[in-house]
């Protein structure tokens, strides 16, 4: 028999399916919302419906925003013949925090693994390639991770570049091979910036 009422079981289920959150975190979670005031929990269930109300995703760039396009894309500061294209949101994030990139973002939303059943088309590539082929765009930063579905990823969107004649760069390899770069150190992500790699044809 179950010791927890039914609304904290669902409470334990909802945040056990997150990812990274195993059934003993979801239980400390659960216990942790039990134990704040209604005003705290309250505040905590507002951001999330705030999240889900007020934020999209950028038409230009695909990254995460409240308006339309993002406040990157709007920045008329930014190096805008760069654009540097990521997987996910969390990999933009780590490269914005280390304070070494200027340019435009280009978030896929993923990366190619057909054993997962993703392929190009399921990705924002032939968005990315429309921008590119739009003109202005001298430089293309290839910031998939260094793992097999990153290079594989990198590798695709190079080939399809190539017409384009614009320079297309990879992070350098002193992120260790297999990585993931929204967990690398932010110095280390730097460095590989500023090392950043002419990508070879294959």
């Amino acid at each position: 028999m179950n010791a927890y009422p039914q609304s904290v079981i669902k409470l334990i289920s909802e945040f056990g399916k997150m990812p990274g959150i195993g059934q003993k975190t979801a239980e400390r979670l659960a216990c942790y919302i039990l134990k704040q005031t209604t005003e705290e929990a309250m505040q905590l269930a507002c951001a999330i419906r705030d999240v889900k109300k007020l934020v999209k995703t950028c038409s230009t760039c695909f990254n995460v925003s409240e308006n339309d396009p993002c406040h990157i894309c709007s920045d008329l500061s930014r190096d805008r013949s760069t654009i540097c294209v990521v997987e996910q949101l969390a990999d933009f994030l780590t490269i914005e925090k280390t304070g070494k990139y200027r340019g435009l973002y280009h978030v896929l939303q993923g990366h190619i693994s057909p054993l997962e059943g993703i392929h190009p088309e399921s990705l924002t590539i032939e968005k990315l390639l429309h921008r590119v082929n739009a003109g202005h765009i001298k430089e293309v930063l290839l910031a998939t991770n260094l793992n097999m579905e990153g290079d594989a990823t990198a590798l695709y969107i190079h080939k399809h570049l190539s017409p384009s004649g614009v320079r297309v760069t990879r992070l350098a390899r002193g992120l260790p091979t297999g990585s993931y770069l929204e967990y690398a150190n932010t110095a280390i992500v730097a460095d590989a910036i500023n090392g950043r790699n002419e990508m070879a044809e294959v």
